[in-house]
Order: C-alpha cells, then structure tokens, then sequence
C-alpha cells in the first residue's frame, strides 16, 4: 500500500491501489478525480489548443470582449522576413504576448498586430542565387517579384513558427512593408519628412560595403576586432622659415615634418589636410638632423617608437598657432594646409591627424569648416579609379602594402607595426566596410533642430532598463546624418524628381509624392519604376530626373508609427511601449524617433523596453559555428511551448538571458510542479458545484479564509509586477506560492479534510470553496506566461465560465475579513466531534499573519521529525505525536487551536507544555518573531486509524468498525458521505 503522502503525489497510483487492496472502511475515502483531461505530453496538447484558438476566433473573441476599454498598444517591430527564427525571435515574440495577454486580463484592449520587415539586400541575395543578377540574367521588374514571393513565403515559415509559441495576435492580416498599401504610405513619409526640410543630398563619407555594393545605415555596421597596419608618415613642411616662425624658433638643424599616425593607409591618396587640435601643446623636437611636431603628451612614445631616443625640446606651441600652414604630400606633387579640429584625441599616435575629407566623417566636417575637395578615388567595387595616380585598379585593401612601400620609396615613413583595434563591419558579409564620399540622400540631423528635437523626446520617454535613455542619447547626439538611400533593385523608392542641373528637390513635391503613393498603392513600387515622367511633370519632364535610389530598410520600419499605426483602426500613436533587443537602440528605437520627430515633433513611444541577447551556460553568443544554438522549434516539439515560455519568463531580460538544455529541464521541472499544483485543486473539485455549493466567505474555515487571503496577497504583487514588466518575479511567486504556501503546508494540511470528511460537510465545502478561487485566481496568474496550460485549467475549472480565460480579467477573489457587527472568524480546521478538536468562534485577531507564525512553527516541527525518520525512529509524520514546550505567551496563541493543533502540524497529536517543563532531550528553535521553544518528538503509542491514519487511543471503542478513530465513524455513518465504490 502506498504512503499516505503519495495520496497527494501520486493520486492515481493510490486509486489503483485502493481498487485491489482496500477495506470497505477505506472506500469511503473521498478521492479526488484523477480522469479529467488536463493531461501531460504538452508538445502533443499544444498544437491541438492553436487549432482550437483558430476555429473559434479567439483573437476576434478577445477582441470583441475588450471593445471600449481604455486601449493598450505594444508596436511590433518588424523582424526580417529572411530565415527560420532563432531563440533570440522567440524570447521577444514571448515577452510581447506575455505584456499583451498581462494587459487585457487588466482591464485593456491590448490588440496585437504582428508585422515583418520585407525589402532589402539579404532578401536580394538569396533571390540572386536562384534566379540570377538584376540587369544581368533577369531583368529588375522580374526580379522584384522574385523579391516578393520569396519573402512572402518567408512570412508563412515564421508566422507559423510565432503562432506555434503560442502567441496570439492578429495573424490573418499582419502588416507588411511590401504591402503596396504600407509601400504607398512610407513614400508618403518620405514625403512629409522632404516638406519639413529635413531631407538633404549631399556628398558625404558614408560606410560602403563592396560586397553589398551599396551604403549602409549606422544599424547596419558592427565593430569587430581587426589586425591593422600602423604607420607614422612625415608630412614636411612647405615653408620650413614660416614654421620655425611659428613656433617662435629662430633656427634648427635639419628639415620639418608633421609626423600623422593611421590605420587606414590607403585613404593617404585622399589627404587634403593635417589636423591639429587647436588648445593642445605641441613640442618641436629636434632629433638628429630633422625636426618632428609632435603632441606635448605624446611625443615621447612616439620618438621610442621611431627609435630616435628623447630628442631635444625647441619650442612648446599651441596647434591654433600652426592653423594655415602648409604641409607637402608624402608622395603626390601637392601642398596640403594644417587645420585644427576638436576631434583630434591625445589617446594614441601622434596628436596630428590625416585629414581626407571623401573618407571621414570628421574629416568631412572639417573640410566643409576649411573648404577642403572631397576627392573620393574608389570606386564602388572597392578599387582606386583609373585616374588614380600610382593605386589606379587596386584593391584598397591590397594597397595598403604598395602605400607603404611607396612611402619607404619617398622616406616619409617613420615606423609601421601591427595593431588588434575595433574596425567597422558589414553586419550581413562581416566584412570590413569602406568610409567613402558617394552622392547620397540623407535626413539632416541639425537642419530643422532635428537632433534637438529628437533629444528632447527622449528625455519624455519612460526606458526599461533606465540606462536605455543614457545609450540612446548619447547615440543621437553623436550620430552623423542618417544615409537613406540604396543602391539596390527591391525596395522601396525615394519617389522625388530632381532638378538635373541644380539637384534641387521638385518644388511641387508634396503633390508629386502623393500622385507617386497612388499609384504604388495600386500596383506596388513597380508604378514608380515604370513610370514615365511626363506623365506626372508633363512639358518640364526633361528638366527633372527621376531618383533611382532605394530607401534603407531602417527608414520602411522606422516610418510604421505613420504606415500602421496611424492606419488601423485598433491602434493608435504614439504606442504605448516599443519592444526589442538592446542592439536596437541603434537601430529601431532610433529610426522610428528619428522620422516621428522629423514629421510629428514627438517621439512615437512613451515606453520603451529592451531585453537583453541569449547566449549558453558559459556566457557565449548562439552560433552554428560553436553548436551551442538552441533551437526553438526544437524545444516546442520535445519540452513544449510553456516551458519556452516558463525560461523566458524566468529569465532578467534586462541582461543577457542564459539558456542550455540544462536550463530548460529545470525550467520542465519547475513547469511541473506549478501544472501538478493545478491538477490537485482541479481534482478535488470534483462534483463541486460553485452556484450550490461554494460557502459565503464568512462561513469559511479559517485557514481556508488563510488561503483565500495568501492568495489575494501574491495577487496584488503579480499584478504589480505585470504592470512593471518585472515577469522573473512573477515566476518566483507563482513557483513560492504553489510550492511553499499551497504544497508545502495548505493542501497537504487540508488533504485529510478532503478525503475523509462527509462530502457536503462545511468543513470540506470551505476548502473546495478556496480551492475553487485558488485555481482562477491562480490560472489567470499564469496565463500570459503558461497560455497554453492556463486554458487547459480554465476549461476544467467548475461552474460557468467563459470560453477562454484571455477573455477574462483578474480573479476578483472574496473578502474574507470578519464583516462589522458579523460573526468572528471561525478556527474550525475540520468539524472533529471528539473533545478537544473543536474550537469555538474566536476574535478576528487570528489573520493571515497569525497562520503566517503557525507555518513557521510548523517547519521547526518538520526538520525535527525528518531527523528522527532518518534516525529511523520514526516513518511518516503521522506515526509521531510532538510536546512543544513554549512562553506563555507562544502558548496562549497556540492554545486558541487546541486539538486542531495537530492537524496544522500532520502528526497524531501535538501538546502544548510551559517553558519550564522541557525534558533536557528537547530540541530548541527560534521563530522570526523572536520567541524560543523547545519540541520532543516521539512515536505515538496509540494503534492506526485504518481510514484516515491517525494514531488514536480510541481506534476500535465502536465494535461497529473496530479498525477506526471516532472521527471517522462519525464521518462514514454521518449523513452526505460520498462512496466511491457504492
């Protein structure tokens, strides 16, 4: 016969024991149901609930359900519709439904209208290996619609992998940015953006990649690590007596170089300046027969470097005293001035900068401030131009050796070494990216006070974590001028005609664009590329050029708070929260503040939430290459989509979340416990009927209005929590709570209730009665986290309900307070009628703190028994009767029980002694309060009940059933007891 603790672990077990082994006596036992079909196995259960969502319409039904309530709008950002996703895809799909859900059972209308990024190069380059080049083997209308079958196949594959995690959302009509309606609108922000003067073309440094043969945005480069060549080149002066002069020397051996410090030495074709910072101190040094400028604070390494030893100080000058002079060009047949900039850093090199204005931002500025050429000699694919003198056709990359070799040739160079530093990279190739100076259109950050606008707006949005608002800001405020255009065949247009002799912008171009946005709207973005222009500009179509250029893929997705949000009817702008991985304040976050405030002033968010990437146990990035890649598909078709979803929730997103198969069995583990917790409240409602059954509250026990009270309190915390996306937390209560508080002490204290009292029997009505709330309460707990378990449970829960628990609210769970001038709250456990397990009506003094002290008590009581089993004095609890030995005052609280007292503990019985009388055996303990006893634990002598287990003295007074207690007579000939094998 199984122990009477599997009666709660194993309750189907015991039914199969009971079925060949009980007495008669023992099958009047009221046992919970164990054949309701809240099963195991979720990977198989979990497909099986999706299908039902769609056949009954559930997002609609939530929908309807939701209608006129204060609306809740979470913003998908877009993923890009290229490949099966990855773990990182669904910790930000699950953390979305999980806020979405969280917010409709508050009281929201929460719709959900997922959305993919759709244009772009990656999406060119897999349609390129199947069908060819662009203008080459296909032509580009052909091309596009490539384009678009491949990621609209793409969509399907994620769609179906996002509704799998159980993600419930608006999947018949999410929104895409190649649907020609949203196609139509993000030209018509362009547009809006254009009117407000914020879109300039120019001819700047932008980061070029070859491979992809286009520009790419600041969201599209990632810095790694990269070996480098170093070297320190002598730019001589052009006047050496004006130099001298300058810095105030009268003469010197020898002549007079500016030493510069690169990494980059195929940009020297490029040079148009040196530059200096204006206030820091520059030393003449002489050394040997030449002289060397060098930064006061760095000259020292630098002549260690060069092997020239410390040199000789002539003159200490500031570098706005130099400002004009010129330099010659260490190989080309020009004089170059020396400019100062306050960009120049004493960090490294040699205080003096190589300015090429077509490869540097900085040098850029600086060159617009000097009047400077920007002379860009690369090419597209990478290679200096035919023109080029001495590198024409070379790769820049193989240059560098040739640069260097011509500087020995010219002996301007003074040293080269190899460095490890971080280079910008092409985050699709991971190949190293070119600055060059090209025409491209790009959204002007200072015209118009964007960037202060943009500033300010930040400063109004609520970051989660709160560092966000720092990194953010801090990118915005340094960040150059947003390169927009592409060139590439699929995307989205930058619809504007220019003047071909001027370049200036159409003057008529607020309705050319929307004339433009009509017509994608009805064919798509091949209406502008088929498009003739005489038939928009007419007789002044030779006058203008159309612009041939694509818009980056950061602008499509940045513009959706004007393309979707400002365009279906269930949401609104700005959104109430934005939500995505850390890497997108760079890149989403940014793009969508950027265009909101260059045509709305405002930011399109007022909360902003970030999460952080997944990586292994060791703290590694997910890659194919190290085989530590968690595949989520993997985990839902073996573990299940909630225990996915359990992990994530019980991760702190804010920092980089670990995950490994280890990981995830302990997250099954705890899964378990809190499904298994469900499962036993479930299968003790059995035949209970909340409409006939379910006591007022203030007939309940009190350790029932306990449990109703321990639940009201974790209720109110993980509805805080939810409100402030604090889901770790969450998952700790809901795990406590059904660990500690419902397993570790009530249900195992009321489970003899149950199973032994008269089916219709207060006693065992009040606990049904909480357990009844319990399990709402609880389920509605868990349902944004465990959404597939929760409907399961909901679905089981007795009584009307609604169909589904998302269309819900929170549990409204009852007052269980003692109601003014009513009856005080009952200490009742279990209607025992021997003297002594029953207590009368006592003040409401006994509260929810009280039985907080009892639980307590309680463990003291456990870790001593567990002692002696393993001593093997003892088996199970109820083998043992306890003496504890207290304060008066413990005493007195304890009393109030009396014989209830040993129900609370689950042994055969519990003594209460003054302080004074402990035997020197007895083991001392300390409550939190403070108060020290003592306990002394012994077998009880008394012979076994054989229907509830209790040692009793009076098993076998009724000759009518000689192997029972007089409890369970009076239980078994009481009027209402429930036969299970009647």
């Amino acid at each position: 016969m199984l122990p009477r603790g599997d009666l709660f672990r194993y309750p189907s077990a015991l039914f199969e024991s009971l079925r060949n082994t009980m007495t008669d006596y023992k099958k009047t036992l009221n046992l919970p149901r164990t054949d309701f079909p809240m099963r195991a196995a979720l990977a198989k259960r979990e497909p099986e609930q999706i299908a039902r969502w769609e056949a009954e319409g559930l997002y609609a039904k939530v929908r309807k359900t939701a209608a006129h309530r204060p609306k809740f709008i979470l913003h998908d950002g877009p993923p890009y519709a290229n490949g099966d996703i990855h773990i990182g895809h669904a910790v930000n799909k699950i953390l979305k439904d999980i806020i979405v859900k969280s917010r409709g059972l508050g009281g929201y209308d929460a719709p959900y209208v997922p959305g993919w990024d759709c244009h772009g190069l990656p999406i060119e380059l897999e349609v390129e290996k199947r069908i060819g080049k662009a203008g080459h083997e296909v032509d580009a209308k052909a091309f596009r619609a490539a384009c678009r079958e491949y990621a609209a196949d793409q969509v399907e594959r994620q769609r179906a992998d996002f509704k799998r995690l159980g993600v419930l959302g608006d999947w018949d009509t999410p929104y895409l940015t190649m649907d020609p309606k949203v196609e139509a609108d993000i030209i018509r922000a362009l547009g809006r953006i254009a009117a407000n003067g914020h879109l300039v073309k120019g001819l700047k440094p932008v980061h070029w990649c070859v491979d992809c043969g286009s520009a790419l945005a600041e969201a599209e480069v990632e810095y790694e690590d990269k070996t480098s060549q170093a070297i320190d080149v002598r730019f001589e002066a052009a006047d050496r007596a004006a130099f001298l002069a300058a810095c105030g020397v009268a003469d010197a051996n020898g002549p007079i170089s500016v030493p510069i410090w690169t990494t980059t030495p195929w940009t020297l074709p490029a040079n148009q300046a040196v530059a200096l910072h204006p206030e820091f101190d520059y030393v003449l040094v002489q050394t040997g027969d030449e002289c060397l400028l060098l930064a006061s604070a760095l000259h020292e390494a630098a002549l260690a470097r060069y092997g020239l030893g410390g040199g000789h100080v002539l003159a200490t000058v500031k570098g706005a005293a130099l400002e004009g002079l010129s330099l010659r060009h260490p190989f080309y047949a020009r004089e170059v001035p020396v400019v100062t900039g306050d960009h120049v850093t004493t960090e490294t090199g040699t205080g003096a900068v190589h300015t090429a204005p077509g490869h540097g931002l900085d040098d850029h500025a600086v060159g617009l401030k000097y009047g400077l050429a920007v002379d860009n000699p690369v090419g597209d694919d990478g290679r200096f131009l035919p023109s080029t003198p001495i590198f024409a056709g070379e790769s820049v990359h193989e240059a560098n050796g040739h640069v260097i070799e011509v500087l020995k040739e010219r002996n301007a160079l003074l040293a080269v070494e190899k460095i490890r530093h971080s280079y910008p990279h092409c985050w699709r190739h991971k190949t190293p990216v070119l600055f060059r100076a090209t025409p491209q259109w790009f959204i002007d950050m200072d015209i118009g006070r964007l960037r202060e606008t943009a500033l300010a707006a930040i400063d109004g949005v609520e970051w989660i974590p709160d560092w966000g608002r720092a990194r953010i800001r801090g990118m915005v405020a340094n960040r150059p001028d947003w390169c927009i255009s592409r060139q590439r065949v699929w995307g989205v247009p930058i619809a504007l005609f220019v003047d071909r002799e001027t370049g200036e912008i159409h003057p008529d171009t607020r309705r050319l664009v929307e004339a433009v946005a009509a017509r994608v709207e009805e064919a798509g973005i091949d209406a502008w590329f088929d498009l003739d222009p005489a038939d928009l500009l007419g007789k002044d179509a030779p006058q203008y050029r159309k612009v041939t250029d694509t818009l980056d893929v950061w602008f499509d997705s940045g513009v959706t708070h004007a393309t979707v949000l400002e365009r279906r009817e269930e949401l609104a702008s700005p959104a109430d929260l934005y939500l995505e991985g850390s890497d997108q304040h760079r890149g989403w976050f940014q793009s969508s503040l950027l265009t909101s405030c260059a045509i709305h002033g405002r930011a399109p968010y007022r909360k902003v939430l970030t999460h952080g990437f997944t990586v292994d146990a060791e703290g590694n990035k997910m890659s194919k290459s190290r085989g530590n890649v968690v595949a989520p598909q993997k985990v839902v078709d073996t573990l299940g989509a909630d225990v996915l979803r359990l992990w994530v929730a019980s991760c702190d997103y804010s920092r980089e979340m670990t995950v490994s198969d280890e990981i995830l069995t302990r997250t099954a583990d705890a899964y378990r416990r809190i499904r298994n917790t469900a499962r036993y409240l479930l299968a003790n409602l059995d035949g209970f009927d909340p409409e006939r059954h379910a006591l007022h509250p203030r007939e309940m026990l009190s350790l029932d209005k306990w449990a109703v009270t321990c639940a009201q309190e974790h209720q109110r915390k993980i509805v805080q929590a939810y409100a402030n996306f604090e889901f770790h937390s969450i998952y700790q209560r809901v795990h406590n709570f059904c660990v500690n508080d419902m397993g570790g002490f009530y249900l195992d204290v009321i489970k003899d209730r149950i199973y032994t009292m008269p089916e219709n029997s207060r006693a065992r009505r009040s606990a049904q009665t909480a357990m009844y709330h319990l399990a709402h309460a609880m389920t509605r707990w868990i349902a944004p986290i465990l959404s597939f378990t929760a409907e399961e449970i909901h679905a089981c829960i007795p009584g009307r309900r609604s169909d589904s628990v998302f269309t819900e609210t929170w549990h409204r769970l009852p007052k269980v307070e003692p109601e003014p001038g009513g009856p005080a709250m009952d200490m009742v456990l279990y209607g025992a009628v021997d003297e002594g397990d029953y207590w009368e009506p006592h003040d409401p003094g006994m509260d929810f703190h009280w039985w907080n002290g009892v639980i307590e008590l309680r463990g003291h009581v456990n870790r001593e028994i567990e002692r002696l089993r393993a001593a093997g004095t003892l088996g199970a609890s109820l083998q043992a009767e306890v003496d504890l030995y207290c304060p008066e005052a413990l005493r007195e609280k304890l009393a109030r029980l009396g014989g209830e007292l040993r129900f609370a503990l689950i042994t055969s019985g519990a003594h209460l002694h003054a302080m004074d009388e402990a035997p020197p055996g007895a083991v001392e303990a300390t409550l939190g309060s403070g108060e020290t006893f003592r306990i002394a634990a012994r077998p009880s002598a008394h012979p076994k009940c054989e229907r509830c287990w209790h040692h009793r003295e009076d098993v076998g007074r009724d000759v009518r059933h000689p192997p029972l207690c007089s409890r369970c007579v009076e239980n078994i000939e009481g009027e209402g007891e429930r036969r299970l094998y009647a």
